[in-house]
């Protein structure tokens, strides 16, 4: 690892089709044997500190059509934590159930899970049939693992009966000095970015594109108002950056006054804090409150001059959802996905069947709306939400950040990578984007 680690550093790229693959490589799991440590806890007392190790593991068996990459950095996404804390349900599961699918989906089924569904690094080695990449590539990856042997994944591949989320329905994810991904998750790097940069964008940035622009998703298109949920979050950052881009008009949701600020940094004029201004949803566990509701409309109406929402960017989940119903307009549409405070949806259908609104889910992105969302990364039109960075040893305290959200944007983790700043290729294009670059860091 030490070679493979000095040559990128030493921008010898071109040596690396030389060097031997390592038979073990450094990585942060979880394990199958404590998969109930925290049985019975509340979820907020479940710590991924706890949970999550870095241990030496051996490297896989390099199959047809994918890759072997050395990895610079990565970062925390919320279904890390899901893993570390073993809900909605044990990873394990997936890993079981992959491990039938086929003699080198074997792999996958182990005693341990190697977590992560970002990175940033360089490829090592690819398997037969792969042809697109080659060894000393600079790259990111997407999470998107698919099988493609069923036609209904060929129109739209996150529809693939066998579609799973690398690094979570899948082994060896990107929080490691390695990764086993397929060669149709490799994306360019872009070069202007560090390598703690480049691996912070791309689950979460894929799937704002194809929740908000995409047709899979909202259609977002000019002047219309969008309501995002956690706007300062590593999804809520990008939907606001992707909406000021597309000429929507952003009403961001934010829960302090920093965070406040910061969305006005990007550019947002419409800015909700929900803490300084009391809404509190949910009377008790079972009971919503639907004048809270009406009071949290009338407050987006002051803010767009009299307008309702044209689409709701829907994450939180059980807190927000009756409330993100009740908001859209008449025709309005609610996207959503990952519900991080609750899978178990309530509202008054109401409002969405008199209103003719549509509830429309939206589950990461396929392999064209990822790359579509690097490439905006690549021409400097959105940018990394980075806020911290934590070496891999200390991979539990960072994803215990996400898990009580004491975090702003994203999260990122150095793996390979000795220190942050390194891995910029294009130094004038950074320039140019530097603030908007490092908006988040150290918020």
């Amino acid at each position: 690892m030490n070679e493979i680690r000095d040559a990128i550093l030493a921008d010898q790229l071109d040596a690396m089709a030389g060097l031997p693959v390592p038979e073990s490589y450094r990585a942060v799991l979880v394990r199958k044997d404590e998969q109930d440590m925290f049985a019975g806890l509340p979820t907020r007392e479940k710590d991924p500190r706890k949970s999550l190790h870095v241990e030496e593991v051996a490297t896989p068996e390099l199959g047809p059509g994918e890759a072997i990459v050395a990895v610079m950095a990565s970062s925390v996404n919320y279904n890390t934590v899901w893993t570390s804390i073993f809900e909605p349900v044990s990873t394990f599961g997936f890993l079981e159930r992959y491990g039938r699918l086929h003699d080198l989906a074997k792999r996958h089924d182990l005693p341990y899970h190697v977590v992560g569904s970002d990175l940033a690094g360089v490829v090592l080695r690819v398997g037969p049939g792969v042809h697109k990449w080659r060894p000393g590539d600079e790259v990111v990856a997407h999470c998107l693992s698919v099988e493609l042997e069923d036609p209904a994944g060929h129109d739209d591949t996150m529809m693939d009966p066998q579609q799973r989320i690398w690094g979570f329905e899948t082994n060896f994810g990107g929080l490691a000095e390695l990764a086993l991904v397929k060669s149709n998750q490799l994306l360019p790097k872009p070069a202007h970015l560090t390598w703690e940069e480049a691996a912070a964008p791309g689950l979460v940035n894929s799937t704002a594109y194809r929740q908000l622009v995409s047709r899979n998703g909202a259609d977002m298109k000019q002047g219309d108002v969008v309501l995002i949920w956690g706007a300062s979050g590593g999804l809520g950052s990008y939907a606001t950056q992707m909406a000021l881009n597309g000429g929507a008009i952003p009403v961001c949701v934010v829960s302090s006054a920093e965070k406040a600020a910061i969305v006005h940094s990007m550019g947002a004029e419409l800015v909700i804090d929900r803490s300084a201004e009391g809404y509190r949803f949910w009377r008790d566990e079972q009971t919503q409150d639907p004048k809270e509701w009406q009071r949290f409309g009338k407050r987006i109406r002051e803010l767009t001059g009299g307008d309702d929402v044209d689409i709701v960017f829907e994450h939180p989940g059980r807190e927000t959802f009756g409330a993100s119903v009740y908001v859209a307009k008449k025709g309005g549409t609610i996207v959503t996905c990952a519900s991080t405070s609750g899978y178990l949806h309530q509202y008054d259908n109401r409002y969405l069947w008199m209103n003719l609104k549509r509830v429309v889910g939206s589950h990461f992105a396929n392999y064209k709306e990822a790359w579509e969302a690097n490439r905006l990364i690549d021409r400097g039109l959105i940018h990394p939400t980075l806020s911290k960075v934590y070496p891999m040893d200390q991979v539990g305290q960072a994803a215990c950040d996400v898990h009580h959200n004491c975090h702003q944007g994203k999260v990122g983790v150095l793996t390979l990578a000795p220190e942050e700043g390194l891995g910029v290729k294009d130094t004038e294009k950074r320039e140019k984007h530097l603030p908007a670059i490092n908006r988040f860091r150290g918020v």
